[in-house]
């Protein structure tokens, strides 16, 4: 299956506006009530401010022009408690979507972050790491920004419009006609502009993971880069990725500035409309100041939310494109399905291979109708050149992927029915290169092992010292609590394998396989982690993957791996041969 972000077919950006806001509602669906409440603020918010108008243009033609000055001080107090509940209500907005918003952010992350955990390896073989960094937390941001910040000022701008509109039509329906014709013209202007903005807007997004992206490798790899004195190799990729960065700001700062000065624009020959027809209708006598001054302000009240809109637009837009890329993660499915547990095999081994295939990419297959059977409580070892396939079995029987034909069974039952939990208790996996999570030793020692979750350290060393495993926990100066760090510089190599393997033998896996886990460490390591193993359950399956062959003298039966065959090759000195005779036609 495609994981791929960057490509067509996973980017929704042709779902509707409309389309894209129903499943974003729909996912802070505990908000409705709040959102609701905000909306009745706004609607009292924005209909004493609209009333406002109409009670000035009746005290100047019934008071003003009268010299009635207790009328003023009469109409004016109104006034004055109107724009305080105003100012209340404005305050209750803003206090009810500041919280939707944070809460939005932190439902919408942690959305992410479970499905990014739901997707299966392939998926992070196609995407940087650097660019899913910036959906979950830049693309979640503008969102977040956007509902906090603009969503009810923008929906307090159409309710004012809204309101106006009808004002300056029921007042004079001809002059409300003039008044509102230039808004046609935005309507129209912006219906064709919005789609290239938000494409900006996307195009720009896009390039920050990349950036992103860049600055996280170049990171991940400073040893290399300072060890090759390769800086102006690293220098180069940032400059050209900050470039396109910079320039993709720029089309999309550009985009998003073009609604302000249109807006205007059609907002001031409103005005001057209104002006015109209005000093024009009172010379006829068919108008009075008053409703002139309060035709000006619904006006004013029309045209001013249109340039907050233009402003208020743009960010929508910024946040559709947002939202674009953080559905493109939490519409994808993972092709690892768990399927109903079926009728057990009676073949008897741990592990089986039935005429299995697979493929990286379609029709482009690296293991070809392989056969095989693991016996509980046996060693095997993985050898062949490099390419060959051996990890790629390896991780066919951890099920990190699903064969494209055939089936791979564990304990008789189709592996797919296991669920990952399960899973992850029947197998081990130790990788070449362990990773260690921030935190102590004991945090790694345990980390996704709930057995020992809720131990104390006291508990823990008796368990690790019932393991065999108490001399290995004394190679660290504080014991459990001695800290360590995702790159883990305070340790050696030696030492986060030591911690991999004890993560792994406190799991007391049915079949742990060993990727490589000793090729890049010191002898006397070595032979630690061996006796670790020999102190592993009589039951446990151990299947090695080594291009050592001292590694592997002592495995109960090898398979030689290459060119997507799988064979068994019997006697060490038969794979030796298999071996040379690999290298002689290569």
């Amino acid at each position: 299956m495609n994981y791929n972000l960057n490509q067509d077919n996973n980017t929704p950006e042709k779902t509707s506006t409309v389309a894209a806001l129903r499943k974003l509602l729909k996912l802070i669906s505990a908000e409705h009530r709040t959102l609701l409440l905000a909306l009745i603020t706004i609607l009292i918010n924005s209909a004493l401010l609209l009333l406002g108008p109409l009670i000035i243009g009746y005290t100047i033609d019934n008071y003003v022009r009268t010299k009635d000055f207790d009328g003023v001080l009469r109409y004016a107090a109104i006034l004055v408690g109107m724009y305080l509940i105003a100012l209340v209500t404005g305050y209750f907005q803003t206090k009810l979507m500041g919280g939707v918003g944070q809460r939005m952010l932190y439902i919408l992350r942690n959305a992410i972050f479970n499905k990014i955990q739901e997707l299966p390896v392939a998926f992070f073989n196609q995407n940087k790491a650097g660019d899913l960094i910036s959906r979950v937390n830049n693309d979640t941001d503008k969102l977040n920004q956007f509902f906090s910040q603009s969503l009810m000022q923008f929906i307090g701008s159409m309710v004012t419009m809204i309101g106006a509109g009808a004002f300056l039509l029921s007042i004079n329906t001809r002059l409300g006609a003039a008044a509102l014709a230039p808004a046609i013209l935005i309507l129209i202007f912006t219906g064709i502009v919005s789609p290239w903005v938000k494409r900006k807007n996307a195009n720009n997004l896009k390039h920050v993971g990349g950036l992103s992206a860049e600055i996280q490798e170049s990171l991940n790899n400073f040893k290399v880069i300072i060890a090759f004195n390769r800086r102006d190799y690293f220098r180069k990729r940032f400059d050209e990725a900050n470039q396109e960065n910079y320039k993709s700001a720029i089309a999309a700062g550009m985009a998003n500035n073009v609604f302000v000065p249109v807006y205007g624009l059609f907002s001031g020959m409103a005005q001057l409309i209104v002006l015109a027809y209005g000093i024009y209708l009172i010379s006829i006598g068919n108008f009075s100041v008053g409703l002139l001054v309060s035709y000006f302000s619904y006006a004013t009240n029309f045209y001013n939310p249109l340039r907050q809109l233009a402003a208020l637009w743009a960010n929508f837009q910024v946040a559709m494109a947002g939202w674009d890329r953080i559905s493109g993660i939490l519409n994808l499915q993972s092709d690892l399905v768990e399927l109903p547990a079926a009728q057990l095999s009676t073949s008897g081994s741990l592990l089986e291979f039935q005429n299995v295939y697979f493929g990286y990419t379609p029709g482009n297959d690296i293991l070809h109708d392989v056969n095989l059977k693991l016996e509980k409580g046996k060693t095997y070892a993985l050898i062949g050149p490099t390419g060959g396939g051996k990890t790629t079995t390896a991780s066919l029987i951890a099920r990190l992927y699903d064969p494209t034909k055939g089936k791979v069974l564990l304990n008789g039952r189709d592996i797919r029915s296991y669920s990952a939990e399960e899973r992850s208790r029947e197998i081990g996996f130790i990788l070449q290169e362990p990773f260690l999570f921030t935190g102590t030793v004991r945090d790694n020692i345990i980390y996704g092992n709930s057995s020992y979750k809720d131990f104390s350290n006291t508990a823990l060393e008796e368990v690790i010292k019932n393991a065999g495993l108490e001399d290995l926990l004394k190679l660290f100066d504080e014991g459990l609590d001695t800290p360590l760090t995702s790159g883990s510089d305070n340790i050696s190599l030696g030492q986060k394998q030591l911690i991999a393997f004890m993560r792994a033998v406190l799991r007391n896996p049915k079949l742990l396989i060993l990727d490589e886990a000793t090729a890049n460490i010191d002898t006397i390591t070595e032979q630690l982690l061996t006796a670790i193993l020999s102190k592993l359950s009589k039951e446990t399956t151990l299947v090695i993957i080594a291009h050592r062959l001292n590694t592997i003298e002592n495995a109960d039966e090898i398979f030689f791996v290459n060119s997507g065959e799988v064979i068994r090759a019997g006697t060490m000195q038969h794979a030796m041969d298999l071996l040379l005779e690999e290298k002689r036609s290569s």
